[in-house]
């Protein structure tokens, strides 16, 4: 199978606006994730963008990026853009597709390497991963998406909510009676089904809830979800930039 890894950015960040280009240790955020995913995936990896900066930036340290609409609502529909550009580009056809936030600029090869294995099975459409929330994180929070699992390892709901409501039990005491997962948001999806669900309308969950990945459940594809145990940091405003830059000092 041939992959395609495709980083999509957006320089009009309402939270951290100019975000993938912020520094990380003498190298911008956008170059820090494309060198991760070329270590995985190779020269087969582009940054898709419709801002010239960033594209002057993925330019300037050899990176290879594909120009995109303007329009696009979601990295989702970013990524469906770039695939037939990239196919167009190359002359060669891309079985999957896996798309990494430009804001993960410390995600790890294994975590690549864990959703890449997810299509080892020919039954996977789409792939994503979930890792267990610690006693210290709060599942509480509306800006962390939770997934409750089937016992395939398939997604059968997210939610900014904590899923499942444990009944009868104090919240306080929900995180030492089950485990909660949380979403890390990286995807892959087999080239047809990305092509598929970046053409349904929004559904009714989808917008109660805010979260693109419901449309496609309520369209009835399936999500394998592979676990990791690593945190990803994932960057969505100038503190966190910080207090990722005071966890890693010496990162290189």
């Amino acid at each position: 199978m041939r992959y395609l890894a495709l980083i999509p950015a957006r320089y009009a960040s309402s939270r951290f606006p100019g975000k993938p280009l912020a520094d990380i240790h003498g190298k911008p955020m956008i170059r820090r994730v494309y060198e991760r995913c070329t270590a995985v995936f190779g020269t087969d990896c582009y940054v898709a963008t419709d801002d010239p900066r960033i594209e002057e930036a993925v330019q300037a340290f050899g990176g290879q990026v594909i120009m995109t609409s303007t329009e696009h609502r979601s990295g989702t529909d970013r990524c469906a853009e770039a695939l037939d550009t990239a196919e167009s580009l190359t002359g060669r056809r891309f079985d999957i597709v896996v798309n990494i936030q430009g804001d993960e600029p410390f995600i790890a090869t294994e975590q690549l390497e864990q959703i890449r294995g997810c299509f080892d099975d020919t039954a996977t459409q789409i792939a994503t991963l979930v890792k267990p929330f610690t006693p210290a994180e709060n599942i509480f929070n509306d800006n962390s998406p939770k997934v409750v699992l089937s016992t395939s390892g398939d997604a059968l709901y997210f939610s900014r909510s904590a899923i499942p409501f444990l009944r009868g039990v104090p919240q306080e005491e929900w995180q030492a009676r089950y485990t909660y997962y949380k979403h890390i948001g990286l995807y892959a999806y087999r080239s047809d089904v990305l092509r598929a669900v970046t053409k349904l309308p929004q559904s009714p969950l989808e917008k109660a809830e805010s979260l693109e990945q419901l449309r496609w459940i309520e369209n009835g594809y399936r999500i394998r979800t592979a676990v990791t145990t690593l945190e990803s940091h994932a960057i969505d405003t100038p503190e966190d930039l910080r207090n990722v830059l005071s966890l890693f000092p010496d990162y290189q």
